[in-house]
């Protein structure tokens, strides 16, 4: 075989395995589509966008596929919280904020809750509650700060609740 069927031949095995290859590559799909934003959760109570979690801003983002704090303690927080008209219920994030209410007893002084569980465990530091008053001045509302008082027996009313939820879930366990 010539120097010349050599070369020709080598040109042709190279053409036919540049043609497999572009057959091959026209037979992906290479239809590009744009990721679609994040959807944040939804708050079942408010239909509000939530915000962002607890794990989410200590860098923790993903660790587990459940809820970012102790679950017995949400649930007594809500209960609790609830003889307030609830404002934005943030599940995932741990936080309960009320509306304004205004207690029978006292028409000239309200009060705004909010809550807020912040840990993993049944313990009194995982909870936190401020207690915003405010005090009328004939049509108008000022401002009187915080009643950490209230913030602390509301506290205690939470963390009781999350003692009777955890006592009643093991007595049925154990029934």
């Amino acid at each position: 075989m010539t120097q010349d069927m050599r070369t020709l031949t080598q040109y042709f095995s190279l053409l036919c395995f540049a043609l497999f290859f572009i057959h091959l590559g026209g037979c992906a799909d290479t239809q590009f589509k744009t990721p679609e934003p994040e959807k944040k959760p939804i708050s079942i109570l408010t239909g509000k966008p939530q915000g962002t979690p607890i794990d989410e801003l200590f860098g923790k983002k993903g660790l587990t596929g459940s809820m970012p704090i102790n679950a017995i303690l949400w649930r007594a927080a809500l209960d609790i919280a609830s003889f307030v008209p609830l404002d934005d219920v943030d599940t995932f994030g741990g936080s309960i904020v009320t509306e304004w209410y205004v207690p029978e007893d006292q028409p000239n002084r309200r009060l705004k809750l909010a809550v807020f569980v912040v840990g993993l465990e049944l313990r009194s530091d995982a909870i936190q509650v401020r207690a915003y008053v405010q005090t009328r001045n004939g049509n108008n509302w000022t401002n009187a700060g915080r009643d950490n008082v209230l913030g602390r027996k509301i506290e205690d009313l939470i963390l009781t609740r999350a003692r009777e939820l955890r006592a009643a879930a093991v007595s049925e366990t154990s029934n």
